[in-house]
């Protein structure tokens, strides 16, 4: 992919200059070999596959002999070793593409390894936000995901693999296999509260001003 692919962004990540007042908070990418076992199951899919090639070399070893088992034995591991490459491939080019970001009044996904694609998630309708950890990872990866109203009518083929796992009928949005994810989290939390205690400002006039009228 070329690194001249979103030229069109003021920023990495960032599909329009943002307002006055708002910071990015942080960004990220999800790392390819988490998201390779997570999302693509590179592991039960390659072992599905050599648990085939010797159940297949057995078959014809016990009908046609070791001649004839081993050549399709080699064979359906390269199939295999195939399986493995090629999805190791597509968590590559999903986490290059693929990046999130915390900014100061919203969470903002940019998705799609062949067909690009920006998520805007204001924290003001996020309703909950779930953390779910992986075990024993030493870079503390997990997934960050946020429940959104149903009128935000979001696709899950189209978030995927960014979006919460199995959640196919009421999608969810997620921060997928991110390093480090109970920091995002906390930075979550911490701009999602900020926001939300944010003072609104009216142009309405107040009770007290009702009286007043222009100096002369």
């Amino acid at each position: 992919m070329s690194d001249h692919d979103f030229d069109f962004e003021p920023q990495p990540g960032i599909p329009a200059p943002l307002p006055n007042g708002e910071e990015i908070l942080w960004q990220g990418s999800p790392d390819m070999w988490a998201l390779a076992r997570e999302a693509f199951k590179i592991r039960w899919l390659t072992g599905y596959m050599v648990l085939l090639a010797f159940w297949r070399g057995y078959v014809i070893w016990s009908e046609s002999g070791l001649a004839l088992a081993l050549p399709t034995l080699v064979l359906y591991l390269i199939f295999a070793l195939g399986t493995y490459l090629l999805l190791l491939l597509l968590a590559y080019m999903q986490s290059r593409a693929t990046i999130y970001t915390l900014t100061s009044a919203r969470a903002i996904l940019r998705v799609g390894a062949a067909l690009q694609v920006t998520f805007t998630v204001p924290y003001k309708v996020v309703e909950v936000a779930a953390l779910g950890l992986q075990k024993h990872s030493k870079k503390g990866i997990g997934t960050l995901a946020l429940q959104v109203p149903e009128e935000m009518r979001l696709s899950y083929t189209v978030l995927w693999p960014s979006a919460r796992p199995w959640h196919i009928r009421k999608p969810q949005p997620a921060f997928r296999c991110i390093p480090q994810a109970e920091k995002v989290a906390k930075i979550l939390a911490e701009a999602a509260q900020a926001k939300l205690n944010e003072p609104q400002l009216s142009a309405k006039p107040s009770a007290d001003d009702a009286g007043l009228v222009p100096a002369q």
